[in-house]
C-alpha cells in the first residue's frame, strides 16, 4: 500500500515562497516518476513539475524559473520549492507517484492548499 502525505501549504503574499513536501511510505526508488499537480477551483488538474528516477525534471511553462522540484531519497520525500508566488498559483497541490511495469499505476496524496494573496 502506497501512501503519499503532503505538507507545507498555506497562505502567503504574492512574491513570497513556500516549500511543499511529499513523504512516501517506503522507498521512492520504486517509482518511475514523482510529480506535483495542482487544481484551482473550476479548473482541471494540471501538471506542475515532475522528477524521474534518473533525476531529470520537467516543469509547466507557467512555473519555470520560479518552482524547483527535488528529491531526498534517504527521507523518501519529494519537495516543491515555490518562489515568487503569484495569485494564479492558488490551488490545491497534489503529490503523484507513478509506477510503470506492464501497466501504469498512479498514486495520489490528499492534497495541500496553497493560497497566494495579492
Amino acid at each position: 500500500q502506497v501512501q503519499l502525505v503532503e505538507s507545507g501549504g498555506g497562505l502567503v503574499q504574492a512574491g513570497g515562497s513556500l516549500r511543499l513536501s511529499c513523504a512516501a511510505s517506503g522507498s521512492i526508488f520504486r517509482f518511475n516518476a514523482m510529480g506535483w499537480y495542482r487544481q484551482a477551483p473550476g479548473k482541471q488538474r494540471e501538471l506542475v513539475a515532475v522528477i524521474r528516477v534518473s533525476s531529470s525534471t520537467n516543469y509547466a511553462d507557467s512555473v519555470k524559473g520560479r518552482f524547483t522540484i527535488s528529491r531526498d531519497n534517504a527521507k523518501n520525500t519529494v519537495y516543491l520549492q515555490m518562489n515568487n508566488l503569484k495569485p494564479e498559483d492558488t490551488a490545491v497541490y497534489y503529490c503523484n507517484a507513478l509506477v510503470v511495469t506492464t501497466t501504469m499505476t498512479a498514486y495520489w496524496g490528499q492534497g495541500t492548499q496553497v493560497t497566494v494573496s495579492s
